[in-house]
C-alpha cells in the first residue's frame, strides 16, 4: 500500500529502523481511516521522525516500543514541534489498535477517581440515569473536587462548609447563565447527598444551596417556520458524498423530530426496509421507539448507502467522510448543520440542531395532532414538555382569545 503513496522512494520507509516493518500496514490503515494521499504522505513522513526519536531511546524493534515511549515522544513534539504533535497520536493509535504496542497499565485510582466512580455507579444503578446524563454529572462533580484541590488536601471534604460551596457556584457563574447554572447546582446537590450518605461530608449541606430563579417556560422553544426547514433541506448539495449523507441525516431529523445523538447512533439493523419501519433508541430517555419509514427518508438513506462507499466494519448508518474515519458523532451533526445553514443563505438564527425538533413539533401541532400523540412521537415522558409548544402556535391562540368588552357611548354619558 505504501508504494501507492510513494511510488518512488517507498523503500526508504519500509527499511526504517524500529517501525519499518509496519509502515506498509500503517499506510493501509491511514487509507482506511479516510486520509487522503497527501495527508498520508505527511503522516508517514512524521512517522520517520518518530523512528529517529525511538532509536535515540534505544528502541531497535517495534516490539521494544511501549506506550510510555510514545507519550514521551508526544511531549517532545508538543514542546519543539507543536503543529506536528498530533501525528504522534495518530501513529500511537495505529500501534495500539494492532497490538504492536501494549497499553500502559493504569495507576491505582486516586481518591478523586474513587469518589467519582462510586457516584456515577450510584447514578446508574440506583437512579437509572442514561449514560449521557451520568457523564455530564460526573464532569461537574470532577470539576468541584478539582476546584477544592481535594487530591492535595484530602480533608477538604470532611471540613466542607457552605462558604466553600458558594465559592464554587460563583466560579461557575462566571461562564454560565441561569439555566445552565441551575443544572450544575442540581448535580452538586446530588453529589453532596451521595457523599453525606457515605459519611464523607456533613449531612444537610445540599439543602443550603439556593438555585438561581428560573421561571418555567420563560423562553419560547426555538423553532423555524416549516417553509424554512424545507428550504434548508433543498439547499443541501446532494451531488457530493457529504451532501448525500447530510441530506439523509437532516431529512430524518425533520421527519421524525429526532435529536442529533439519536441519528448518530442509528445502525443498519435499525432500518427495517421490508417492514417499512425505523427503530430509534432515544439517547436521553433510553426508551425504544418504532416509527414508519417514509418514502422520502427511505430514498435519502438509500441514495446515501448506495452512492457513498462504506469502509471498515462499522454498523452505524452514518460515518465520517473525512479523516480520521469512524462513526459520525453528535458534534459532527451540529457542525454540518451550522455549515449548511451558512451556505443556504436562509434566516436561521439558531446554531443547534434542536431547532429542527421544535419545528417538527410545531408543524404537527398546526396540523391538528393531539398533544399526546406529539409527545409520544418525540418521546416525552411528561405532558408539560409537549405543552410548551402550544405557546408557539400564536395564530391558533388568537382564535381562542376572549373578546375584550369596550364601554359604549351611553355608558360613558352615565358615568359623567
Amino acid at each position: 500500500m505504501i508504494a501507492q503513496v510513494f511510488p518512488i522512494g517507498f523503500q526508504r520507509y519500509v527499511t526504517l529502523p524500529v517501525l519499518g516493518s509496519v509502515m506498509d500496514s500503517y499506510s493501509a490503515w491511514l487509507h482506511d481511516q479516510r486520509y487522503t494521499r497527501r495527508s498520508s504522505m505527511y503522516e508517514l513522513r512524521m512517522a520517520a521522525h518518530v523512528c529517529r526519536f525511538l532509536k535515540k531511546q534505544g528502541r531497535w524493534q517495534v516490539e521494544d516500543v511501549g506506550e510510555k515511549d510514545l507519550q514521551a515522544c508526544h511531549l517532545l513534539f508538543r514542546r519543539k514541534f507543536p503543529k506536528e504533535a498530533g501525528s504522534v497520536r495518530v501513529l500511537g493509535r495505529f500501534l495500539l489498535e494492532h497490538g504492536y504496542v501494549q497499553p500502559v497499565t493504569g495507576p491505582e485510582p486516586s481518591r478523586t477517581d474513587l469518589h467519582l466512580n462510586n457516584f456515577m455507579a450510584d447514578l446508574r444503578d440506583a437512579r437509572g440515569l442514561v449514560p449521557s446524563t451520568i457523564r455530564r454529572q460526573g464532569q461537574f462533580a470532577a470539576e468541584f473536587l478539582d476546584w477544592l484541590k481535594f487530591e492535595e488536601e484530602p480533608d477538604r471534604l470532611t471540613s466542607l462548609s457552605s462558604g466553600d460551596i458558594e465559592g464554587f457556584i460563583r466560579h461557575l457563574g462566571k461562564r454560565m447563565g441561569r439555566v445552565s447554572l441551575q443544572k450544575a447546582i442540581a448535580t452538586i446537590r446530588n453529589f453532596l447527598r451521595f457523599l453525606a450518605t457515605a459519611g464523607v461530608v456533613t449531612p444537610g449541606l445540599a439543602s443550603q444551596i439556593d438555585s438561581p430563579r428560573v421561571y418555567r417556560q420563560e423562553q419560547l422553544p426555538r423553532a423555524l417556520p416549516w417553509t424554512t426547514v424545507q428550504a434548508f433541506l433543498r439547499s443541501i448539495d446532494r451531488k457530493s458524498a457529504i451532501g448525500k449523507r447530510d441530506y439523509a441525516v437532516f431529512s430524518i431529523m425533520a421527519t421524525y423530530g429526532l435529536r442529533a445523538g439519536d441519528v448518530a447512533a442509528l445502525t443498519l439493523d435499525d432500518i427495517q426496509w421490508r417492514a417499512g419501519r425505523i427503530r430509534i433508541c432515544q439517547s436521553k430517555t433510553g426508551e425504544p421507539l418504532e416509527l414508519p419509514l417514509t418514502d422520502d427518508v427511505s430514498s435519502a438513506i438509500y441514495d446515501y448507502l448506495k452512492r457513498v462507499p462504506r469502509y471498515g466494519k462499522y454498523r452505524q448508518v452514518f460515518l465520517r467522510l473525512r479523516a480520521p474515519g469512524g462513526a459520525m458523532k453528535t458534534t459532527t451533526v451540529t457542525e454540518a448543520f451550522q455549515s449548511w445553514s451558512i451556505k443556504s443563505g436562509l434566516d436561521i438564527p439558531f446554531k443547534g440542531t434542536h431547532c429542527l425538533r421544535h419545528s417538527y413539533a410545531l408543524h404537527l401541532l398546526r396540523h391538528g395532532l393531539p398533544l399526546k400523540t406529539i409527545g409520544d412521537l418525540l418521546g416525552h415522558r411528561s405532558p408539560e414538555s409537549t405543552g410548551a409548544y402550544i405557546r408557539l402556535a400564536t395564530d391558533d391562540l388568537r382564535d381562542v382569545a376572549l373578546h375584550v368588552p369596550t364601554s359604549t357611548k351611553r355608558q360613558k354619558e352615565g358615568l359623567s
